[in-house]
């Protein structure tokens, strides 16, 4: 009967450890990454959560046509570390600023966030090799 318990609890340490590999994606995975886009809107929301940070934008299309764009980037801890927080973003809520970022493979208004320019023309980039450059002005 020990026998059994050990594989029991083998088994069950096996299943726990190998979820959360399974449960991360690769942005190549989603996004495609030779799509790049460029969206000017109104930050309407940021969601400051795990596993990806996402900021709303409400803005239209080039038919004049309102259309609402989905952008995600990495995850807080990492934008913590290198100074930037919610607050960056929520001080523009509501405020006109520009996105890059590629767009998702199936085409709808949802991104991956490759850098951010702020009203006042101040900027961050986020590169996808865990890296990001300072602020700057344009």
């Amino acid at each position: 009967m020990r026998y059994w318990k050990k594989i029991l609890v083998f088994a069950v340490a096996a299943f726990w450890a190998v979820v959360p590999l399974a449960a991360h994606h690769s942005q190549s995975a989603i996004f495609d990454m030779t799509k790049k886009v460029s969206v000017t809107a109104t930050l309407k929301k940021v969601d400051w959560l795990n596993p990806h940070i996402r900021l709303y934008f409400e803005g239209k299309d080039s038919s004049g046509k309102a259309e609402n764009w989905v952008f995600e980037s990495n995850p807080p801890a990492w934008f913590r570390r290198v100074n930037v927080n919610r607050a960056t973003f929520a001080k523009v809520i509501g405020e006109t600023v520009t996105v890059e970022g590629v767009r998702a493979r199936d085409g709808s208004a949802y991104g991956y966030m490759s850098k951010f320019t702020f009203p006042d023309k101040t900027s961050f980039e986020v590169v996808f090799d865990r890296d990001v450059t300072a602020p700057n002005k344009d």
